[in-house]
């Protein structure tokens, strides 16, 4: 079989189940590696037949330049002799016509082949763009300023990399695409102050600083706007759209200096023009509680006092004397004490967190989230994870992992849902989030006081689960699959509270008191991962079938 045959047989195999969004898989991306070492194969088998072409047409030169060197110092006295005459004649009509085929020889044509049918198995633009916005996602939730991404110190990392001025320049582009001028100026600077200090690149200062002093000029330093364009033009003085935009910035700056002048006029005191140092504010988002969640993210303002840090304890865990675990019980470790947040060590092996990811891996798609306004499930840009819902008929480990989970929580797993496992991509999160449905399951409740403040605020939000008739989400039981260098964590921005991952542990809570309202507390959230690969895998425990596992309390927040 030829080899680019072989290879693409091979990345078939391998990625044909994905569809673009690498970024949000670490698991997935490590096929397109991969998939880059055989092509780097491909292209060295290239080379040598290029070099073994070359060095035919090297060797036939010599050959020719000896030859001619003899035969036109006396072309006459050459032809003298006959076979002389005969060979030239054989090496015009023949020899030179063998050397134009070698010439004309296309040894790319396996290369091209193979580039063009993997082609479409590569990232998409989609992709490239995702990964920049995940390294800026990493940026702000981390505090890190572009020169330590760039230079690539970061902590845990095996394999260090750097960023180039190009690099700088294409994350300095997606954010001004989007509309980002924040992170366009910072990645554009950065571009800036490596081209400043000689690194060898293609990419032109005029470029970068054409983005750069629209940018600022966004913001609304326009004496910095001025400055960058002018040395813009300093170096392309026929830069038209600079030319146009120093003409405009210098009206507005006298338009600026006029009004100035009448409220000196009018107050007789003379006030200087604002002008910014160049440091600008990260703008606001969507997010509430995003200082209070970053912050936890980066395991600052965690709220465990000393008197608190009283209450937590370890024991052993047998399930309430379930048999299974009263010869083995689990290693159980308080979290947090209210709401009472545990973690079990020792809940999975290396062998089935291995046979679990495999399992996973051909069946990871997008992570999605419900609208809370349509009910419908869609991808969305605080939710960078990949996810597959694996069965018990998939393969013994699962029904036994299940088995397990039952076992600790003393909770059914008979309505819960399938076991999910999640893969986190390049700076993967999943922002704050509840896990139970805020609208009540029967609207007749709502006069009798049950969940009343879960229907008073949330009563246009579709239900959830309704379709699954097993009620809320009850519980959630959080296995952690892999260790994380740096980031990662679990966090809890209510409270403040940060669970980091621990290989091989599991973490659980309740997400309803027992009167079924949900416990607004457990509003949670999946930390950017900075350095590593986090896998992890849940199962969510419904109402339907604990009613007696769980009985209700005596009041509404018991």
């Amino acid at each position: 079989m030829k080899p680019w045959l072989h290879l693409f047989f091979t990345c078939t195999l391998l990625i044909w189940h994905t569809e673009a969004e690498f970024f949000t898989s670490i698991g997935q991306m490590t096929d397109l590696i991969y998939a880059e070492k055989d092509l780097v194969q491909s292209l060295k088998e290239y080379i040598r037949a290029e070099e073994i072409k070359l060095s035919q047409i090297k060797s036939w030169a010599e050959k020719m330049d000896v030859l001619t060197s003899k035969s036109s110092s006396d072309p006459e006295g050459y032809l003298a002799h006959p076979v002389n005459a005969y060979k030239l004649v054989k090496r015009l009509n023949t020899d030179w016509l063998e050397l134009e085929n070698l010439v004309l020889q296309d040894t790319t044509n396996g290369f091209i082949a193979n580039l063009t049918i993997q082609r479409q198995f590569f990232p998409t633009e989609e992709d490239e763009t995702g990964a920049a916005k995940a390294l800026m996602r990493l940026q702000d939730t981390y505090k890190l300023d572009p020169e330590t991404l760039s230079r690539g110190n970061l902590p845990g990392t095996k394999y260090r990399s750097s960023l180039t001025v190009g690099d700088c320049f294409g994350m300095g582009k997606t954010a001004y695409n989007d509309g980002d001028y924040y992170h366009t100026v910072l990645w554009m600077e950065q571009a800036l102050k490596q081209h400043d200090e000689g690194e060898d690149t293609t990419v032109s200062k005029v470029e970068i600083l054409d983005y750069l002093s629209y940018a600022v000029f966004q913001f609304g330093d326009l004496h910095r706007a001025m400055e960058l364009t002018r040395r813009l033009i300093s170096l392309d003085s026929t830069h038209e759209r600079a030319g146009s935009n120093l003409r405009y910035f210098e009206k507005l700056l006298e338009k600026e200096r006029e009004k100035e002048q009448e409220k000196s006029n009018k107050t007789m005191t003379t006030t200087e023009p604002v002008v910014q140092s160049g440091a600008y504010e990260r703008p606001l988002d969507y997010l509430p509680e995003r200082d209070i969640y970053e912050a936890l993210c980066r395991g600052e303002g965690v709220k465990m006092t000393p008197r608190r840090q009283k209450r937590l304890f370890c024991r052993y865990h047998d399930g309430n004397r379930n048999p299974h675990l009263l010869i083995a019980p689990f290693k159980e470790e308080d979290e947090w004490d209210s709401p009472h947040i545990v973690r079990y060590y020792d809940v999975m092996s290396d062998e089935e967190i291995e046979k679990i990811k495999q399992l996973a891996k051909p069946k990871l798609a997008r992570a999605t989230v419900r609208d809370p306004k349509t009910g419908v499930l869609t991808v969305a840009s605080y939710r960078v994870s990949k996810s597959s819902w694996l069965e018990e008929d998939d393969d013994p480990v699962v029904a036994k992992v299940n088995q397990r989970m039952q076992q600790i929580t003393g909770l059914t797993v008979k309505t819960a849902e399938l076991l999910q496992v999640a893969n986190y991509g390049m700076g993967g999160q999943y922002e704050p989030h509840f896990d139970f449905s805020r609208r009540p399951f029967d609207s007749t409740l709502k006069s009798e006081g049950n969940r009343l403040a879960t229907f008073l605020n949330y009563k246009d939000e579709p239900d959830a689960f309704k379709r699954l008739g097993t009620g809320n989400r009850v519980a959630t039981f959080l296995n952690y699959m892999s260790d994380v260098e740096a980031g990662g964590a679990t966090v809890f921005p209510d409270f403040g509270a940060a669970i980091w991952p621990k290989k091989g542990t599991a973490v659980f809570w309740y997400n309803l008191f027992r009167s079924g309202e949900g416990d607004y507390r457990t509003r949670h959230a999946a930390c950017p991962v900075l350095v590593g690969c986090k896998w992890v895998s849940n199962k969510w425990f419904h109402e339907r079938g604990n009613e007696f596992l769980r009985p209700c309390g005596r009041t509404e927040v018991d």
